[in-house]
């Protein structure tokens, strides 16, 4: 679900960047008040994990389409709303600036609709309630796969406004809203299985995670997370290195809605304004964009040649390790920063 410059009026990415910032202004202020040491090196981890997971693409059967985690509801129940926020945020960060996924003045548009819903919304509202204490591994699962098909409607619905209101006439609202909403659900049912399934992974290595957040309180000094992180260290190698040669290779739920839509999978770039700027300032920034090896200058192009599955590559593998580190490295910062400013 990650958007496209082209699929946004400079107003409306304005505008969803005032947002969004703001919402990291207020994220980092509230996670000021309940950091810890434990905190930190799990919003790190996680970040690493949601990274590499957002890789793989999985194949939605009969469509000719794919989907991929969000990953929004995952990191709010581990890490609470705003850590998760942040962890978001820097994702998608990451990805706009050094992998050329989703457009830099579509970023504002991407923190929301991944970030907003799940975080601040869904998890309180839906989530919560029907986990209950946290106990039951039914609860969990229900829940789980609820909050994370309520949160990728939401965060598909927006996608479709915010076409809507930057006047993109290729994509009409009706047409495009009925392909967006049903391909989403479909996407966030294998998501909602596979959040389950490591929430109870969590509560049954080390209940006091989903406990302390539940709660909004930290960690006791007691308790020891390194074998939660080693594990989600490993899973983020994992996946980014290896398990992302098995993308699919069907267009995203997105792009398969533009498709439908116009008969191409996205729309003509602007050629004027503040977009084409952005361009090549992300065209400078992505040393591994579309998660791969940038192509000599002479190289002969092959976009015309079907990708090949599994698409066994060297630059893939790269990219999902160094994403991973460098969203690590992002997140570190970000909350060792907090910590520095609620010392002082």
């Amino acid at each position: 679900m990650h958007m496209a410059d082209a699929l946004l009026s400079p107003a409306v990415g304005a505008t969803m960047w005032a947002g969004s910032v703001a919402a990291i202004g207020y994220s980092s202020k509230k996670l000021k008040e309940n950091i810890d040491n434990k905190t930190i090196p799990l919003m790190g981890v996680m970040g690493a994990f949601v990274f590499a997971a957002q890789m793989i693409n999985f194949t939605i059967p009969v469509t000719g389409s794919s989907g991929h985690i969000g990953g929004g509801i995952l990191l709010t129940v581990i890490l609470g709303p705003y850590a998760a926020f942040l962890a978001m945020a820097s994702i998608l960060t990451v990805q706009a600036l050094f992998f050329a996924d989703g457009g830099l003045l579509a970023l504002g548009c991407n923190i929301w609709n991944l970030g907003i819903y799940p975080c601040f919304l869904i998890y309180p509202l839906i989530y919560k309630p029907i986990a209950g204490d946290g106990t039951s591994a039914k609860r969990i699962s229900i829940a789980a796969i609820v909050s994370v098909l309520i949160a990728l409607q939401l965060g598909a619905f927006s996608v479709v406004l915010e076409t809507l209101l930057s006047g993109k006439s290729e994509l009409p609202f009706g047409t495009f809203v009925l392909l967006m909403q049903p391909i989403h659900l479909a996407i966030g049912l294998v998501e909602g299985i596979a959040t389950a399934g490591i929430i109870n992974y969590v509560k049954n290595a080390r209940p006091e995670i989903l406990e302390a957040t539940s709660l909004s309180q930290s960690l006791d000094a007691g308790v020891s997370i390194k074998n939660v992180l080693v594990a989600f260290v490993i899973l983020a190698i994992v996946t980014g290195g290896a398990l992302s040669w098995f993308a699919s290779t069907h267009p995203d739920g997105l792009e398969w809605s533009i498709e439908k839509v116009t008969g191409k999978g996205e729309l003509e770039e602007a050629t004027q304004g503040i977009a084409p700027t952005l361009k090549q300032i992300q065209e400078k920034t992505a040393f591994l964009p579309d998660y791969g090896f940038k192509p000599a200058a002479n190289e002969p192009s092959n976009e015309n040649e079907a990708p090949a599955w599994p698409g066994i590559e060297a630059g893939t593998s790269v990219s999902g390790i160094i994403g991973g580190a460098i969203v690590l490295i992002f997140i570190l910062m970000i909350g060792f920063g907090i910590r520095l400013f609620k010392q002082q």
